[in-house]
């Protein structure tokens, strides 16, 4: 089937979205005062809001889009808490300990969300699958296996590297040179976490304001006037969780935080043989290429997730659909020209420190900058952040909080036009690393 036939069939709509739905908030008047005014409704507001109703604080979150629209319910579900640079670069950047503190946290907040799965009784299909990280050459296996030793050594996660002939056992694909695994990720129905964490929010005394934007906000003596569609509101506080979805309602936000479209496919269902064949072991994938992809089965196990960042930065093209789908073909050849059932894509935020981030501006707090990892560190930092507003200094205490501010983006105000720049960057990165491999290969 050719991709135009296909995309006559395929859903725009996140795959999530199919049996997961979420109804439209009662409308509640905006009151003129609170404790803390909350902007945007996803996984790290939402669990701030929790945290703070529950403290007997009195709390409003605005979002101006319905509740469940955006990245939260978009995303793969892959509960991987990952972080962009590695330790040394990490310690370069920021100094060996925050860097230690940095690797250490990852492993607090993923276990910290299964605890809360289960504490809070929130069903959103996760499973500890672990995940299967792929390499391109050797040297990035090379890469990998240190890796691997780090996380056994300094975090006593169970790691171990991969070698080429092993990698069947993982994945069904020639297209790797070996890889790495690790067993503390899983995978889970990211819509039906935030519907789980919205439940939760519902129970206490936080009034969630959907369809209901911010304009600006501006400091006064003891507090923060906040305007909205729906009139003003005067806050002591405000924590600031827009993410991707930042507008101009916080222009100095805004220049530090650049949206990246990241795309899934879901393939038609596949049957048990073939996913048997593809996903033996039913984990997360992803790989070591600058323009990274990840992959995992769907939650009843029928079919293929796929995705990877889209490259667009407006509109909703066929293009990007049409190059995820030569992409799952390449890893897994037999499924070259597959049907898909669903093509959506989410914005992640991107900053200059590349890892997420909590930073404060006067009587604002902000838990923000993800990097595609939201669904730990969104709830993880959405929590420190509450605890902070809170003055809960040690349950507030975070390696991500510290000053300065991510810095702006150079001659960045909120529209991407750089993006197709550096994709371009990074796919001549990836053909020279496929091109050392194939040497490599040729030679031996």
């Amino acid at each position: 089937m050719s991709i135009e036939d296909s995309a006559r069939q395929f859903k725009s709509a996140p795959y999530w979205w199919d049996d997961c739905a979420f109804s439209p908030l009662p409308m509640r008047p905006v009151a003129p005062r609170c404790d803390v005014a909350i902007v945007g409704g996803g996984y790290a507001g939402l669990s701030a809001a929790i945290e703070l109703a529950r403290a007997g604080r009195s709390v409003q979150l605005f979002d101006r889009l319905p509740i469940g629209q955006a990245a939260s319910s978009r995303n793969g579900g892959m509960a991987s808490g990952s972080i962009r640079p590695g330790r040394k670069q990490l310690i370069r950047r920021f100094g060996e300990a925050r860097a230690n503190g940095i690797l250490m946290e990852g492993k607090a907040a993923r276990e910290d969300l299964w605890r809360f799965l289960e504490e809070e009784k929130v069903e959103c299909d996760f499973f500890l699958s672990g995940l299967f990280d792929g390499a391109i050459n050797q040297h990035e296996c090379d890469e990998l296996s240190r890796y691997a030793e780090l996380l056994q050594r300094f975090l006593g996660i169970e790691a171990h590297s991969v070698a080429r002939p092993d990698v069947s056992q993982y994945v069904g694909t020639d297209f790797y040179a070996g890889g790495f695994v690790r067993m503390d990720i899983g995978g889970l129905h990211p819509a039906k976490l935030l519907s789980g964490i919205l439940r939760i929010a519902q129970t206490t005394d936080a009034v969630i304001h959907e369809n209901t934007a911010v304009l600006g906000t501006s400091a006064e003596v003891g507090g923060v006037r906040v305007a909205t569609t729906r009139g003003e509101v005067f806050a002591k506080k405000v924590l600031v969780c827009t993410n991707a979805y930042t507008d101009g309602f916080d222009p100095w936000l805004r220049r530090r935080l650049v949206p990246v479209r990241s795309r899934i496919v879901a393939t038609e269902p596949l049957g048990d043989d073939v996913m048997e064949r593809l996903m033996p072991k039913r984990m997360m994938y992803g790989d070591t290429r600058q323009l990274s992809y990840y992959y995992r089965p769907s939650p009843d196990g029928s079919r293929i997730l796929f995705g990877g960042r889209d490259g667009t930065t407006e509109g909703d093209p066929l293009a990007p659909t049409t190059h995820l789908r030569s992409e799952l073909g390449r890893i897994f050849p037999e499924l070259a020209g597959i049907g898909l059932t669903h093509s959506w894509f989410g914005q992640v935020a991107m900053n200059r420190d590349m890892i997420p981030r909590m930073f404060s501006l006067g009587d604002t707090v902000y838990a923000t900058g993800f990097c595609g990892s939201g669904v730990v560190w969104a709830r993880w930092l959405g929590k420190k952040a509450a605890f902070k507003l809170l003055g809960e200094t040690e349950k507030a205490r975070s390696a991500f909080d510290f000053d300065p501010a991510p810095k702006a983006v150079p001659f960045y105000r909120g529209r991407p036009w750089f993006i197709p720049i550096v994709y371009s960057l990074y796919e001549w990165r990836d053909r020279r690393a496929m091109f050392r491999r194939n040497g490599r290969e040729a030679r031996s």
